[in-house]
């Protein structure tokens, strides 16, 4: 025993500070770069990437690993060994305490170790590797009726890697346990190179790995002498509740047969090894669920039910109160969700499971009666329809991301988010807690597994000066000392990192903390593994992400930011490391990261680096930084993340205002001007569409314009309309009757290139009753400017577009925008910009999209019927800024079988598509859902996208041309409820061809004659000139003169024709 005692104090002893110089760190960036598949990096741009996750805190790495297999992880393992630097595993990046923060090597293992190795459904396991997201693995296993039971609210993002590390609970914990209950066996990576499987052990197979050579052996048995030492102390110590997830899992070394390695090493934050794969126990999956809600007079007097209500084998039970909706409608995220709730100010989401409905569903009336029998019984409302429940457990999953950056309040803060108590006094927790916040003055949401006695909080610690830190400080010990004094853990999901690993003493006393010390120095005697964390831990006030000493930059800035205080430097600091942005599927946000898998390409990670620039190290240079210009370049300013992500990072506006900053001075590339002038370059088209559309298709000459404007080859650009709809509007009869007015934006795409949209956005709105009207010139939004930062030129746009609506806005005329990106423009950019101006203020009030506009200004306005299967994509900015419910009203109200695409960015994106270095990226976004699904759509089936890009797109990788919701509605008006006959109904509808007045083909033709006589008569007085200064005979200068006064007098005619 003495020798087994000094062998692990022996090992105990083992600890180095890592120190690494800039030569070191590019020394050992050489090596791994040269022995390693996946890609190294350890430039500044990823080691900022990298220095934060989703906590408080901040530590820059050594440098960053994406490794592309099990043997590159080895490598790099044993590469930062001969360097003798620590490393750090990282999955999803959710961590909210600081478990993936450090100065170490990080290893991501999200890009590329990802992979179900296998899953077999007979004995209900799945082998997995530690990339993997959750979503994947439930996902395969619901084909066999199975499911992974943990299931934390990131489920759409967290890794299975991940999970693991911190023993991840989730609702669902309630029907399977934590992540440790689920775990079989772990495929391990010690630092020193010692790979091998650990799982349930017996006593004896204990001792006779014991007996053998080599590092395993000696692993084991110093842990058979750390269970003979501790076992009373790891008895006797540990709280009995089914939430504790605070230090290391000790217990499971006291199984009746004998310990269970794998789980013992759950929940170990990446302090003792690397898993390289995990086996994973599956569980049945309810077949069909039902949801009850009931509500409170207050958080308190439902969490006292909770008892009560676990009496009927939930299969879920959490608790929200009023702080939480609060939010949410002071956020507008998606208010209506909140409505779905019975009345009271605290809630409980009980969810049941069955095999059949009925019988799901006669859990919960029973519950219902049992309730209603007792006294003050709650309201109550059962939940039977998927997709409202879904939109419910939304409210509950949105907690921590809904209760941060909330408008007119304090910004909230992890730090004190997730203390557990035993699940039979949770009400007495609450009233405790509550009086402690008050003292404080702090003011928090609370919500999370009630039925298992996990409070979740966000509260407004003060992180920006010393005495706010201090009082955070004092407050979190207090919260500790509450907790520990009711019998609970200091985290009871999220875990211990940097955040609560120094209060561990107060919850399990010094020797239970020696033996911490002790486990860890069996598995790491070099304490190389993510040092610093749960044992020998830095303090919960160092290393911060904001700190007394940070302040935010304050740049002059184009936008104004007017919900960042004014202030560029503090919108970076929105992003709060959720991760949403990393979901794979469902909703619009983050379309270059799901083809990518980049953290760099994340909303999270573009915003995080916008961060490090702001603060100046390790990232210099401030707004003309490659690093983050690199980082945005893949953005598609889809705005995915204004509507989608929580805390409403708007990274289209961040990437606009880098943009302009960054080329300040400088000349942008080719398609900038190509793209980004596009209304001026389609006015000067639309002079001779037909010779331009040639010219464009010609081989050689489209080529070579294709090249100089920055397009791909394999890009086709759209044509030119032959007769723009200002020209169809000129030439039209004046509009009949006297109903109200509408003010129709004709932006530049359906003025210049669909006109088909517009005439038939006027037909529809005439035979609505309206009479409408067109600005009395050709204006652009400017949204293509905002893509490229042009932002001088967009605001000078802006104030056009102001000046020359003034009148109809001061009157009340409702403006129907046609393309969705011309309506953000309205509702978002003009407002950033103006946010003072009361007549922007006007138009963001009064723009709407058609079919919102029909449904709020023409109540009595029966739609057309059409009788057709539809299929319909929404615009990004649609879906995420604007609300697509009303276009699917109006779609059903027509007699429409819709089926709207959950597809995300169809990759198109105004030019982004088009530019030869992001078409990859474009296709790869389009493939991903979209196109596949318009190709398996019937040909008689309508395909309906409102944005001219998705049109674009989907016109260019499938064989269909999508219809806009006007063209739908004329269609409706002219083919009655049958529609047109036969496939592909959409071909009489997508374009118009309008007959060419005469006149002004022959003006146009004498006009361009008459430019380019002019400019050979210049060049040739150019060349003669120059041919009688060598002594040769020229023209005489009143013949230059001449000449250059007929180039003047047709520009001065084309800019008349050009508005």
């Amino acid at each position: 025993m003495e020798r087994e005692r000094g062998d692990v104090e022996e090992l105990v002893r083992h600890r180095t500070l890592p120190i690494v110089s800039d030569s070191g760190r590019s020394e050992l960036a050489a090596e791994l770069t040269r022995h390693l598949r996946g890609e190294v990096r350890f430039d500044a741009g990823y080691r900022a990437l990298y220095a934060t996750d989703a906590s408080n805190y901040r530590q820059v790495p050594i440098g960053v690993v994406l490794p592309r297999d099990t043997n590159d992880v080895v490598a790099a393992i044993a590469i930062c060994r001969a360097f003798g630097v620590p490393i750090v595993g990282r999955g999803g990046g959710t961590s909210l305490a600081g478990q993936t923060c450090n100065a170490a090597v990080v290893l991501d293992f999200s890009k590329h170790v990802h992979g179900i190795l296998e899953l077999d459904p007979e004995r209900r396991y799945a082998r997995v590797e530690p990339g993997v997201v959750l979503d994947d693995l439930r996902q395969r296993a619901e084909e066999f009726h199975l499911t992974f039971g943990p299931d934390p609210a990131t489920h759409t993002h967290c890794t299975l890697g991940g999970m693991i590390g911190n023993n991840s609970c989730g609702v669902h914990a309630m029907m399977s346990g934590c992540t440790a209950e689920n775990v079989e066996e772990l495929e391990v990576l010690t630092y020193q190179g010692d790979r091998f499987v650990v799982g349930a052990t017996t006593w004896p197979t204990l001792e006779a790995i014991a007996r053998t050579e080599g590092r395993r052996g000696e692993i084991h048995r110093a842990i058979a002498a750390f269970i003979r030492r501790h076992e009373a102390a790891i008895r006797d110590g540990f709280p009995e509740i089914p939430r504790r997830v605070s230090g290391y899992d000790l217990p499971a070394l006291l199984g009746e047969d004998g310990p269970h390695l794998a789980r013992a090493l759950v929940g170990s934050e990446g302090t003792l090894v690397t898993v390289l794969s995990a086996k994973v126990r599956l569980v049945p999956s309810p077949r069909c669920r039902v949801l009850l809600v009931l509500g409170y007079p207050s958080i308190c007097e439902a969490a006292d039910h909770v008892t009560q209500v676990r009496e009927s084998r939930p299969i879920g039970l959490e608790g929200i109160d009023e702080v939480l909706g609060d939010d949410m409608k002071r956020k507008k995220l998606h208010p209506e969700r909140i409505e779905l709730l019975p009345e009271g100010r605290g809630w409980l989401l009980v969810e049941f499971g069955g095999d059949t409905r009925e019988e799901a569903e006669s859990a919960a009336r029973a519950l219902m009666a049992r309730l209603e029998r007792a006294k003050n019984p709650p309201r109550t409302k059962l939940f039977d329809d998927p997709e409202q429940e879904a939109i419910v457990w939304k409210v509950r999953e949105s907690g921590l991301g809904a209760t941060a950056r909330v408008p007119g309040q304090l910004d909230t803060w992890e730090g004190w988010e997730d203390a557990a108590v035993s699940p039979d006094r949770p009400g007495s927790y609450l009233r405790k807690f509550h009086e402690l916040l008050q003292r404080y003055e702090y003011r928090a949401a609370l919500y999370g597994h009630f039925g298992q006695g996990c409070v979740h909080t966000r509260i407004p610690f003060d992180l920006r000066h010393e005495q706010g830190i201090a009082k955070f400080r004092a407050f979190v010990e207090e919260a500790a000392d509450l907790v520990v004094a009711h019998g609970g853990s200091l985290s009871g999901e999220h875990g211990d990192g940097q955040s609560r690993a120094e209060l561990l003493p107060k919850m399990f006393g010094p020797e239970l903390m020696r033996a911490f010390e002790e486990w860890k120095a069996i598995w790491d005697p070099d304490d190389k593994m993510n040092p610093g964390k749960i044992v020998r831990p830095r303090r919960l006030d160092e290393n911060l992400r904001l700190g007394a000493s940070y302040r935010a930059a304050r740049p002059r800035t184009h936008f104004r930011f007017p919900d960042d205080a004014g202030s560029f430097g503090y919108a970076t600091e929105r992003c709060v490391g959720v991760g949403e942005c990393r979901r794979l599927e469902g909703g619009t946000m983050c379309p270059s990261y799901r083809v990518t898998r980049e953290e760099m390409h994340s909303t999270r990670g573009r915003a995080r680096l916008l961060f490090e620039m702001m603060r100046g190290d390790p990232l210099a240079g401030g707004f003309r930084n490659d690093a983050v210009r690199e980082a945005l370049d893949l953005c598609l300013s889809c705005k995915g993340c204004k509507g989608e992500c929580p805390v409403n990072v708007d990274m289209a506006a961040y990437k606009a205002e880098f943009l302009s900053h960054y080329y300040e001075g400088r000349l942008r590339p080719r398609s900038a001007y190509a793209f980004g002038l596009v209304f001026w370059w389609a006015r000067v088209a639309s002079l001779f569409p037909s010779l331009v559309n040639l010219l464009l298709r010609a081989p050689v000459v489209g080529r070579t314009l294709k090249w100089i404007a920055g397009v791909d080859a394999r890009r086709t650009l759209p044509r030119f309309a032959r007769v723009t709809f200002r020209e169809w509007w000129r030439n039209r009869p004046a509009s009949p009757g006297d109903g109200p007015r509408v003010l129709l934006w004709v932006d530049t795409w359906s003025n210049h290139f669909e006109p088909a949209v517009a005439i038939a956005a006027v037909e529809v709105l005439e035979s609505a009753g309206f009479r409408v009207v067109v600005p009395g010139r050709s204006l652009c939004c400017g949204r293509p400017l905002y893509d490229y930062g042009m932002l001088t030129s967009a605001k000078r746009r802006l104030r056009q577009i102001l000046e020359t609506l003034r009148p109809a806005l001061r009157a009340g005329v409702p403006v129907v925008a046609l393309e969705p990106s011309c309506l953000s423009v309205f509702r978002d950019e003009l407002v950033n910009l103006f946010p003072n101006d009361p007549e922007a203020r006007r138009l963001e009030a009064r723009a709407l999209l058609i079919g919102d506009f029909l449904a709020h200004h023409a109540p009595g306005w029966n739609p057309p019927q059409l009788r057709r299967r539809a299929l319909i994509h929404g615009h990004c900015h649609h879906q995420a800024m604007l609300g697509f419910r009303e276009d699917c009203s109006l779609c059903r109200d027509m007699g429409l079988t819709p089926e709207i695409l959950d597809a995300g960015c169809c990759g198109m994106a105004g030019a982004f598509g088009y530019e030869r270095d992001h078409y990859a990226v474009s296709v790869a976004c389009a493939e991903r859902q979209l196109a596949p699904a318009v190709r398996r759509a019937p040909d008689d089936a309508l395909i309906v996208a409102d944005g001219f890009s998705c049109r674009a797109q989907i016109e260019q990788r499938t064989n269909r041309r999508a219809l806009h919701t006007a063209q739908v509605l004329r269609m409706a008006r002219e083919q009655g409820p049958a529609g047109p006959p036969g496939a592909r109904p959409e071909l009489g509808y997508v374009d118009v061809r309008s007959r060419v007045p005469w006149r002004r083909t022959l003006r146009n033709t004498a006009l361009l004659a008459l430019g380019i006589g002019a400019v050979l008569a210049l060049l040739r007085g150019r060349a003669r000139r120059g041919g009688r200064a060598r002594g040769l005979r020229g023209p005489s200068e009143p013949d230059s003169a001449a000449s250059s006064a007929l180039i003047v007098a047709a520009y001065r005619d084309m800019k008349a024709r050009l508005g």
